[in-house]
């Protein structure tokens, strides 16, 4: 069991607690609440408790990164730890990001020492169609063991990287209209294998178009790569076409056209606004983005898109958000309770709730400035990060 005292408990839910107490058991909260309610756990069967007395500090929901090629695209290896884009073939849906990714990567680390507990873990944006992504806990060394869903989405790109990636070497695409028809193709050879795996569910399963059966049924989502908003327009024109679910991953124009992704009604993973602006269709991206869509009433996220902007930078790009007009507490929700909802995992973290998995960061102060420390990270009620000066265990 773990017990968290004496913390300004954000929970990201209706009720904060400004003096407020969390128990942790078997990796889910079982309580919380103000420490008037507060009842110290006895000792029983020989039960190991630890107790962490926070002191008034900032307890909240371990940090989400919607976004991100972490242990995909490793630090520190070059071209033997990138193994984000399979180049070769523009419509690859079968790969799957747990086959790629490393736990090993440091930016792992960074991640826990930055109060980040999950993240969604998949493919480039080289390809029409890159493969699915892996939803995962940023603590442990076998990623099988680390898994939250897999699949967790399918991962689609729209305009300049599918483009750049193919032009000269004679194979489609080398135009946006290219892009949207193979999609549009691929989406038509799957929905006609779902009808036939359907009508015959004893049939020989074919293995290019079994990864697609999620996404057709709702289960997942299309992870839309659309930086412009043309390119965002026509992600939303396919998946009404074909009645998915989707996110508009980056949409860094989505704040020329609030009014059609209101009615379109996909959430937005905003971001890496921390990059520079080193191609044509980013030209026009900004930080003030997340706080336009948010304030328009859509669910955004903000990434930073690891390793095109460090991945400990997360809350930060939402302090960045913030002083460009979004709200302080969309700031705090673009980074928990938001991706959790985008990413399909809110009803096990995202906010501190009973029931909910045992994930907390502790900081001295708001994680969206820069000075502020981490002092402890909790992963289902095990500490894996501790900073040994602040001397918060009892």
């Amino acid at each position: 069991m773990l017990v968290i005292i004496h913390g300004n408990i954000k929970t990201m839910e209706e009720e904060d607690h400004a003096d407020g107490y969390l128990k942790i058991e078997q990796g889910r909260i079982t309580a919380l609440g103000d420490m008037r309610e507060y009842s110290a756990p006895g000792q029983q069967d020989g039960e190991d408790i630890q107790v962490i007395d926070a002191k008034g500090n900032l307890v909240m929901p371990g940090m989400i990164e919607a976004h991100c090629h972490m242990g995909i695209t490793e630090e520190k290896k070059g071209m033997e730890g990138d193994d984000c884009n399979e180049t070769v073939d523009p419509v690859t849906p079968y790969l799957r990001a747990v086959d790629a990714i490393n736990p090993m990567d440091a930016a792992f680390h960074d991640a826990l020492k930055a109060g980040i507990t999950a993240a969604m873990i998949g493919p480039g944006s080289a390809n029409v169609v890159g493969g699915q992504f892996a939803f995962v806990k940023t603590h442990g060394r076998c990623i099988d063991e680390m898994i939250v869903k897999a699949p967790a989405a399918m991962k689609v790109a729209f305009g300049e990287n599918p483009k750049v990636n193919y032009a000269g070497k004679d194979i489609s695409p080398a135009t946006r209209m290219a892009i949207a028809a193979k999609l549009r193709e691929e989406l038509t050879k799957a929905r006609a294998y779902e009808k036939k795996i359907t009508a015959d569910p004893d049939m020989e399963r074919d293995f290019r178009y079994e990864c697609w059966l999620p996404v057709l049924r709702g289960e997942i989502p299309l992870k839309a790569h659309a930086h412009r908003a043309d390119d965002i327009l026509t992600a939303v024109r396919i998946a009404k076409e074909f009645g998915l679910k989707m996110t508009l991953d980056h949409c860094s124009e989505g704040h020329l056209i609030t009014e059609e992704l209101q009615k379109a009604g996909f959430p937005a993973i905003v971001g890496p606004d921390m990059a520079s602006r080193n191609k044509i269709e980013v030209r026009n991206m900004a930080f003030k983005t997340a706080g336009v869509l948010s304030g328009s009433g859509i669910l955004t996220a903000v990434t930073t898109d690891h390793p095109v902007s460090k991945i400990q930078f997360l809350p930060i790009c939402a302090g960045l958000a913030v002083k460009e007009g979004m709200a302080l507490e969309d700031g705090f929700r673009a980074v928990t309770i938001n991706p959790a909802r985008i990413c399909g995992v809110d009803d096990r973290m995202g906010s501190l709730a009973v029931g909910k998995d045992g994930d907390v960061a502790i900081f001295d102060g708001n994680p969206m400035e820069v000075f502020t420390r981490t002092l402890c990270t909790v992963i289902e009620g095990k500490i894996v990060y501790y900073d040994e000066e602040c001397g918060l265990l009892c």
